[in-house]
C-alpha cells in the first residue's frame, strides 16, 4: 500500500468518525431534551449538572454545559492529546448547538415548560426510554474516538491508563453529581429531594449499562478450536478472507490414538458467521468448538492497560 493510499484511508476514517460522532450527538440531544428535561429528571455528567442549574435558576442548559466543558478541556489537554481533544472540542460545540436547537423546537405549554410527550405520571417510562437512547448515543461517540466532554473526559482519561470500563468510571462521578440534589432547597422538601436522587440513580444505572452493553457488544471476542484433516486449506482460507493469523496445535485422539492438528483462532464475535461458512465450504465434517472469551489483548485487539512497577519499567528500558 502506497503512502498516498494510506493517507487517503486515514482521511476517510477521520471523516467517518466525525459523521458518526455527529449522529450520536444528535441522538443524545434529542433523547435528553424530549424524555428527561420535561419530567425534570436529574442525570449524571455535565449535562446533568446543567439540568440541575436549569431546574433551579432557569439558566439555559447549553450555556452551563459549554462553560464547564471549557474548563475541563484545559485539564485534559496533556492526558488525551490534540487528536482526541479536537474531536472533543467539536463535540462540545456541536452538542451545545444541538441542545439549543432541540430546546427551541420542543413544544412548550402556556407557562413555558416542556410538554411531557408521554403524558403525566410517566416519569419512569420516560426515564427508561431517554437513558436507553442517551447511553447508546454516548457509546456511538466513544466508539468513534470522540467524547461529549465533561465527565466523559474524566472517564476517557482513566480508561486510557487503567483497565476500568467507561461505565464504571462514570458511575462514580455521577453519584456525586446526582447526590448534590439533596442540598438544593429549590427542589422542595426532603422527600422531594430524595425522590429526585432515586430517579437520578436510576438514570445512572440505565445509561451506563447501555453504554457498556453497546461498546462491549462490538468488542466481544470468541475463540475457535477447529479439528479437521483439511486444516491447511481451512487455515489458508481464513487468513485470506479475514486477515487473521492462526495457531496450529498438536493433538492426539484418545479413542482413535491418531495424531491430528488443531487450529486455534481468536476473532471478533461479528466474524463468527463468516468463519463458520469458510469451514463448512472446505470441510462440512469438521469438528468446531466456539467459546466466548472475557478479554483479548494484543495486536488487532485491545491494549493491555496496567501499570508496571517502577523497578520493572527500569529493567525493560535498560534491556
Amino acid at each position: 500500500m502506497t503512502i498516498d493510499q494510506i493517507d487517503h484511508r486515514m482521511i476517510l476514517n477521520e471523516v467517518k468518525d466525525y459523521i458518526f460522532i455527529t449522529l450520536g450527538l444528535m441522538l443524545y440531544a434529542f433523547s435528553f431534551t424530549a424524555f428527561l428535561l420535561p419530567y425534570q429528571i436529574v442525570a449524571g455528567g455535565v449535562t446533568g449538572i446543567s439540568a440541575i442549574v436549569l431546574y433551579a435558576s432557569n439558566i439555559p442548559i447549553q450555556y452551563t454545559y459549554f462553560l464547564i466543558n471549557i474548563a475541563l478541556l484545559v485539564v485534559a489537554l496533556k492526558i488525551l492529546g490534540w487528536k482526541f481533544l479536537m474531536k472533543t472540542i467539536y463535540a462540545i460545540f456541536m452538542l451545545s448547538f444541538l441542545l439549543m436547537i432541540t430546546g427551541d423546537y420542543m413544544p412548550k405549554d402556556a407557562a413555558g415548560h416542556y410538554v411531557k410527550i408521554l403524558g403525566e405520571g410517566q416519569d419512569f417510562m420516560s426515564l427508561l426510554i431517554g437513558c436507553t437512547l442517551t447511553g447508546s448515543a454516548l457509546a456511538i461517540v466513544f466508539m468513534n474516538n470522540g467524547s461529549t466532554g465533561g465527565t466523559d473526559i474524566i472517564a476517557a482519561s482513566v480508561n486510557k491508563f487503567y483497565n476500568l470500563s467507561l461505565g464504571q468510571v462514570l458511575i462514580a462521578v455521577d453519584i456525586c453529581i446526582i447526590g448534590s440534589c439533596i442540598f438544593i432547597p429549590s427542589f422542595g422538601g426532603p422527600l422531594d429531594r430524595i425522590h429526585k436522587v432515586v430517579f437520578g440513580l436510576c438514570t445512572m444505572v440505565v445509561e451506563n449499562f447501555m453504554l457498556d452493553y453497546v461498546m462491549n457488544a462490538r468488542r466481544e471476542s470468541v475463540q475457535f478450536l477447529i479439528f479437521s484433516k483439511k486444516y491447511q486449506e481451512i487455515a489458508n482460507a481464513i487468513m485470506m478472507e479475514t486477515d487473521h493469523t492462526l495457531t496450529i496445535l498438536d493433538g492426539h485422539g484418545w479413542y482413535t490414538g491418531k495424531e491430528m492438528k488443531v487450529l486455534c483462532l481468536l476473532a471478533k464475535k461479528r466474524e463468527s458467521t463468516s468463519i463458520f461458512r469458510l469451514i463448512k465450504l472446505i470441510d462440512p465434517n469438521a469438528f468446531v468448538s466456539q467459546s466466548s472469551v472475557i478479554g483479548v489483548y494484543g495486536e488487532g485487539f485491545d491494549h493491555i492497560k496496567v501499570k508496571l512497577p517502577k523497578c520493572r519499567k527500569k529493567e525493560n528500558t535498560e534491556a
